[in-house]
């Protein structure tokens, strides 16, 4: 693949992921701690504190029917979760099991986590060359499925877009709720 090439399919994916990132500060500045944990549904997956005062997050093996619906704190830290796996493999280290991540909690506190999770992908992501585009990657697919690095920071963008929508719908229905004097 021609320099040129390599250099548009990076700056592609870079302006798709500023262009969701955009979406994400939007919705991550207007959270407040209220929001994180608030459930919209009888049926929520959510993150639920253990005894040590440390957060786990609901969680199957296999998805149940009908699938929870996700808090806001649930979803947060499931950003969290796969684009840290997203950043290890990239960067070919070992890639980090899901209990392996830690969420803050409710507030500044996973705001700051999902901007220093940003920085450090727009890092890796800038210093994606040819070779580094077109090697073989194994996640979030099988190792057999043939796509490469370049797929998976395609995958990054498309996931962070659909979880950023997932996010800000849910605060914008707490927010309508309150407004309109429902308890929520």
């Amino acid at each position: 693949m021609p320099a040129s090439v390599t250099a548009s399919v990076t700056a592609l994916l870079r302006r798709q992921f500023d262009l969701t990132w955009a979406l994400a500060e939007y919705h991550l500045d207007r959270l407040e701690p209220g929001d994180f944990l608030w459930e919209p549904a009888a049926l929520c997956w959510t993150m639920r504190q253990d005894p040590a005062g440390g957060w786990r997050a609901d969680w199957a093996d296999t998805e149940p029917d009908p699938v929870p619906v996700p808090t806001i704190a649930w979803l947060t830290w499931h950003i969290g979760w796969w684009w840290s796996v997203a950043a290890d493999h990239v960067r070919q280290r070992p890639a980090r099991e899901r209990d392996d991540i830690r969420w803050p909690g409710p507030g500044a506190e996973t705001v700051a986590w999902l901007r220093e999770l940003r920085s450090e992908w727009t890092d890796t992501l800038d210093g994606l060359t040819e070779a580094g585009l077109d090697r073989p990657s194994a996640y979030p697919w099988p190792a057999d499925a043939g796509l490469t690095v370049a797929d998976l920071a395609a995958w990054v963008n498309a996931e962070l877009m659909k979880n950023v929508a997932e996010i800000g719908q849910l605060r914008l229905m707490r927010a309508a709720g309150r407004a309109a004097g429902r308890a929520v």
